[in-house]
C-alpha cells in the first residue's frame, strides 16, 4: 500500500489555520475540554440520529409502542463494533474504506460496494432535506421549496468553503441537537413498568415486524456511517491531530466510538419511547414522518413537545446531510483515485466536491419530482438495511487481514458477525415477505 501518500496530503492539509485549536490530542481522554477533543465518533454516532432515522423510530414507536425498545439494547454493541472496526481500518492504515476494498478485493465487488453507498445516500438526502423544510414550517411557517432549497444550498457552501478544522468543530457542536429528544422524555408522560417490560426481547413474525426491524438496524447501522468513520479518520491523521497510532490511541478512537455511539442509540430509545408514550397510546399509528410526528404531538402533549420534536429534525439534518454527501464522495474518490477529502480546497479535489454537490443536488431535486415524501423517510432506512450487510462481510474480511495492524479483537469480530447475521435475517424475511405477499 502507498503510505507516502498519507504523508504527503498530510502536509497539504493543514492549509487554513492550527489544527490543535481543537482536538488537539484524542488520546488524552480525562479532564476538561473531553467534548473538544473527541474525534469523528462523536459525529458519527450523533449523525446516525438523521431526519430518516427520527421518522424510523417515531413510526416504530407509534405502531409498536414499546414492543421494540429492546432493539436498542441489541443495537449498541452491534454499531459500536461495527464502527470501531471502520474506524480502526482507517486509522491504522492511512485509506478510506473504498480504498482498502479497492486493495483487496476484485473491481466488480469494490463498484458493487460503491453503488450502495451512493445510492442509498443520495435517497437519504432527499429525505432528510424534506423533512428538515417540513419541520421547520412547524416553527416558522416559510414557502417549503425555499427552505429545501435554502437548507441545500447552506449545507453545500459550508462543507466546500470551510475549513476541515472550523467545519468539524461545527458539526461537533451541531451533535448536541440530538440531545433534544432526551429532554422530550421529561416532557411527555411515560409509563416506565411498560417501557421495561418492552425491553425483553419479542418478536411477531409479521411482513410488518421485520421491515420495522429491518429500517431499525438500517438506520442504527447504516453503510455511510462506516465510509464516513474511516474517511474522517484518515483525515485526523492527515490533519495533524494523530501522530504514532499506537495502543493508546486505539484505546482513545474506541472510546470516542462508543461515546458516539452511545449517544445515538439513546436518542433512538428516547424517541422510541416518547413516541409510543404520546402518539402510540392516542392511535395516531399511521404517522409516517418525522415532521408529522412533531406535528401530532402537540394536541397530545403541547406545543413545547412537538417545537422540541422539530427543532431537533432541523439540527440533525444540518449534521446528518454533510455526513451523507461527504461519504458519497470519499467512495467515489476511493474507487476512482482522485484526490479527495474535507481538508482539501475545492480546485485541489474538484471530483470529490463534484460529487458532494451532485448528490446534495439530486437529493434536492427528489423533493421536486413527485416521489412520496411521506414513505421516502422509511424506505431510505430499509434501502440501508438491505445494502449494510454486504459491507459489513467485507469490513469483516478485512478486519482479519494478515496485516496485525488492521486486525481487530475476537470481541469485536463476534459482534461483527452477529450483526451481519441479525441484519442479513431481517432483510431476507422481508424481501420473501414482501414477494410472498
Amino acid at each position: 500500500m502507498r503510505h507516502e501518500r498519507v504523508t504527503s496530503r498530510g502536509e497539504g492539509s493543514r492549509k487554513r489555520g492550527s489544527s490543535d485549536r481543537h482536538h488537539p490530542a484524542r488520546g488524552r481522554l480525562r479532564g476538561f475540554g473531553y467534548f473538544r477533543r473527541l474525534g469523528p465518533g462523536f459525529v458519527t454516532g450523533a449523525a446516525d440520529d438523521d431526519p430518516a432515522g427520527i421518522g424510523t423510530y417515531s413510526q416504530v414507536g407509534a405502531a409498536f409502542r414499546f414492543d421494540l425498545v429492546w432493539t436498542a439494547l441489541v443495537s449498541l454493541p452491534l454499531a459500536s463494533a461495527v464502527q470501531e472496526t471502520a474506524a480502526r481500518l482507517g486509522l491504522t492504515s492511512g485509506r478510506g474504506l473504498m480504498s482498502l476494498i479497492k486493495v483487496h478485493f476484485a473491481r466488480p465487488v469494490l463498484l458493487f460496494a460503491a453503488a450502495l453507498v451512493v445510492g442509498a445516500n443520495v435517497f437519504n438526502i432527499g429525505a432528510d432535506l424534506g423533512s428538515m423544510a417540513e419541520a421547520f414550517r412547524l416553527l416558522i411557517p416559510m414557502p417549503f421549496a425555499v427552505l429545501v432549497v435554502g437548507f441545500a444550498g447552506a449545507i453545500l457552501l459550508l462543507e466546500v468553503f470551510v475549513s476541515y478544522d472550523r467545519y468539524s468543530l461545527i458539526l461537533r457542536w451541531l451533535a448536541l441537537s440530538i440531545f433534544a429528544y432526551v429532554l422530550e422524555l421529561f416532557v411527555v408522560d411515560v409509563n416506565w413498568p411498560q417501557v421495561a417490560a418492552g425491553l425483553i426481547p419479542s418478536f411477531q413474525p409479521t411482513l410488518a415486524s421485520a421491515e420495522a426491524l429491518v429500517a431499525i438496524f438500517g438506520t442504527t447501522i447504516s453503510p455511510y456511517l462506516f465510509v464516513w468513520q474511516a474517511a474522517e479518520e484518515v483525515e485526523e491523521r492527515e490533519a495533524g491531530r494523530i501522530g504514532r497510532v499506537d495502543a493508546r490511541q486505539i484505546r482513545a478512537m474506541r472510546v470516542d466510538v462508543v461515546s458516539g455511539m452511545s449517544a445515538g442509540v439513546l436518542v433512538m430509545f428516547a424517541i422510541m419511547v416518547s413516541s409510543g408514550a404520546t402518539l402510540g397510546a392516542h392511535g395516531s399509528r399511521d404517522v409516517q414522518t418525522a415532521a408529522e410526528a412533531a406535528r401530532a404531538l402537540e394536541p397530545i402533549a403541547g406545543r413545547f413537545a412537538s417545537a422540541l420534536f422539530a427543532a431537533g429534525i432541523v439540527g440533525t439534518g444540518l449534521l446528518a446531510i454533510p455526513t451523507l454527501a461527504g461519504s458519497a464522495a470519499y467512495a467515489l474518490a476511493e474507487t476512482f483515485g482522485w484526490r479527495g477529502g474535507l481538508g482539501r480546497k475545492l480546485k485541489e479535489a474538484p471530483g470529490f466536491y463534484g460529487v458532494l454537490g451532485a448528490a446534495i443536488a439530486i437529493g434536492l431535486g427528489l423533493n421536486f419530482v413527485g416521489i412520496d415524501p411521506i414513505r421516502a423517510l422509511y424506505v431510505s432506512a430499509i434501502l440501508n438495511g438491505l445494502a449494510a450487510p454486504p459491507l459489513i462481510l467485507l469490513m469483516l474480511i478485512l478486519s482479519r487481514s494478515r496485516r496485525a495492524e488492521l486486525r481487530t479483537g475476537r470481541l469485536s469480530d463476534g459482534l461483527m458477525v452477529i450483526a451481519l447475521l441479525v441484519m442479513s435475517a431481517s432483510a431476507a424475511v422481508y424481501l420473501i415477505g414482501s414477494l410472498v405477499g
